[in-house]
This record gives C-alpha cells, sequence and structure tokens, in this order.
C-alpha cells in the first residue's frame, strides 16, 4: 500500500485582528473516487487528509495531471532569539498581489496546482467568540481553487492556496478569498501561460451558499 504524505496534528486555526489571516480551515467530504471522476485521473490509494483542512495537514491537490497527497503550507524556516533553529511555520496562503516574489514566482509560473474545496471557513464575530462560516457552491458542486506547489526539504510536496480580493459576499467576513477556477479554465490555470493563468485570479463572480455556524473558531480541547 502506497502512503501519502505525513499528518501532523493541528489543533486550531491562527487568527489575527477581526478575523483569520486569510484562509486557514477548509473542507474536502469527496470521496478519492469522485475526485478522480471529476479530474478524469486515477485516484490516489490512500491519503492521510481528512475531511477538515488546516495549515500544516496533508490535504488532496490535482498536479502534474495526477492528484497528489501534500502538505498544506511552504515552511517558512525561523530561528529563536538565541538563534537556535525553531519548527518551520506553513505559509499556506498566496496572494495574488505577490505572486511577481522571488519567494513565490518560480512556482507560479511552473507549479501551478488545482485543490479541490467542498467549503472554506472564515472567523467571523467578536474577538474570543468568532464562529465558522463557511462558502461554498449553491449546488453542492466541488469548487476548485487555485494553488501552487514545490518540493521541500522540510514535508515533502508542499502546497499554498491563492488568495484574491474578497467578493461582494464574503467581504463582510474577511477582505480576502481564494481563487475560485470555474471548470471551463482549469486547464488554462494549470497548463496554460503565465499571463493567462494570472488573469483568472480574480474575485469569484458567481453566487455562493453561506452557512453562519454556532461552531467556535477555535476549538479548545
Amino acid at each position: 500500500m502506497i502512503r501519502l504524505g505525513t499528518r501532523r496534528r493541528v489543533d486550531k486555526p491562527r487568527c489575527r485582528r477581526h478575523a483569520c489571516r486569510m484562509c486557514n480551515l477548509y473542507r474536502m467530504s469527496s470521496s478519492y473516487t469522485e475526485l478522480a471522476r471529476l479530474f478524469a485521473v486515477p485516484a490516489p490509494e490512500t491519503s492521510n487528509a481528512g475531511k477538515l483542512i488546516y495549515p500544516g495537514l496533508p490535504g488532496i491537490v490535482l498536479a502534474n495531471g495526477a492528484l497528489r497527497s501534500m502538505t498544506w503550507g511552504f515552511p517558512l524556516s525561523r530561528r529563536g532569539k538565541s538563534g537556535q533553529a525553531l519548527k518551520p511555520k506553513p505559509v499556506n496562503n498566496t496572494r495574488t498581489d505577490k505572486l511577481d516574489s522571488r519567494f513565490w514566482n518560480a512556482n507560479f509560473r511552473d507549479r501551478r496546482a488545482l485543490i479541490p474545496v467542498t467549503a472554506f471557513a472564515e472567523a467571523e464575530g467578536p474577538r474570543g467568540t468568532m464562529t465558522r462560516t463557511w462558502f461554498a457552491d449553491p449546488t453542492d458542486e466541488m469548487l476548485t481553487c487555485a494553488g501552487i506547489w514545490r518540493d521541500s526539504a522540510e514535508w515533502g510536496p508542499v502546497y499554498s492556496m491563492l488568495m484574491t480580493d474578497a467578493n461582494s459576499q464574503v467581504k463582510p467576513v474577511h477582505d480576502r478569498m481564494p481563487v475560485i477556477i470555474a471548470a471551463a479554465d482549469r486547464a488554462t490555470y494549470v497548463n496554460g501561460a503565465e499571463d493567462d493563468a494570472h488573469k483568472l485570479c480574480e474575485p469569484y463572480a458567481t453566487e455562493l451558499a453561506i452557512d453562519r455556524t454556532n461552531d467556535p473558531w477555535v476549538r479548545r480541547s
């Protein structure tokens, strides 16, 4: 049996200001067979990816024409006050206005990926009592979010989700949202010219279903 990815325990998303720093939680509840049918590729034999995906945990992405398990977040090296090496921090979001930077550009140019998403969450409400608000396709169709990926020495293959300005539905909750790629544009985003892929990184123009829950954003054990 092939084992894809390594699962690391992450207990809660990281929150700042009135909401979380971009998208730090999404749900992917489709089976691998359903994903394989959607993208017309073979299904992975197994994966450690769960239904709720947090930074630093494995998720399924479509990269190089195959469904692969990767860790969500590029590892960012850190040092302590005494210069000692600390555990890397997963950088799981990439702003589209930063794609020209040296940290991201080669990955966007050469290693674009699609991230299947059932729904993505944002934190809503006053600090300390934030709850989870979910955004999804109103017909329960799978969303495909824009991503980039690379191989890392720390965690193996890793991916990051592209973020753009929020549309009118998401903006009351957060000022940014994932780049959602329409079905007709998936091939262009993954395999097209860099400029053509960049043009697709716009706020989502199609209606989303909104589910405002009472679930705490930070679930304390």
